[in-house]
């Protein structure tokens, strides 16, 4: 469960399905309009909602779908998304995050580059044969208030 005493958040569980990649979007996308993001800011946070539901589609679960977790939580600081398996893991975590890797040969292998590149902060944690969890943050800037003349 997210954190107490912020400004909004939902923890939505669901199949791990490739149906569901836009309600992940979408959701995610609804609550951090909540805050001052711009338009850029919220096509790059849909875009590493994407990814990491993604990854969680296609690795997680080899023998069929099972269950993701995906949390997110805005506040003064901004958004932080929290996307989570019980599936077979990362083995190499290092690995995985590398730019044009995959486990799949049909794959680009560019899911992490492109968590990192729209998000602030990424985090990964995983166990084999336990699961993933990946964490992404992504700060609201606030405008500098101008000084009077």
């Amino acid at each position: 469960m997210m954190s107490g005493g912020t400004s909004n958040f939902f923890v939505l569980r669901m199949p791990a399905k490739a149906e569901n990649l836009g309600i992940a979007r979408l959701a995610v996308a609804a609550l951090a309009g909540q805050l001052d993001f711009t338009l850029h800011d919220l096509e790059e946070i849909k875009i590493a909602v994407n990814e990491a539901v993604t990854n969680v589609v296609v690795h997680a679960y080899p023998a069929g779908p099972g269950l993701l977790t995906l949390e997110a939580e805005i506040g003064e600081q901004g958004l932080t998304v929290t996307v989570s398996d019980e599936g077979i893991g990362i083995a190499d975590i290092g690995q995985a995050r590398q730019a044009a890797y995959s486990s799949d040969p049909e794959r680009m292998g560019m899911g992490f580059t492109f968590m990192e590149t729209f998000m602030d902060d990424l985090q990964v944690v995983s166990t084999p044969g336990e699961g993933t969890t990946v964490i992404m943050r992504k700060h609201l800037v606030k405008a500098p208030v101008p000084s009077p003349s």
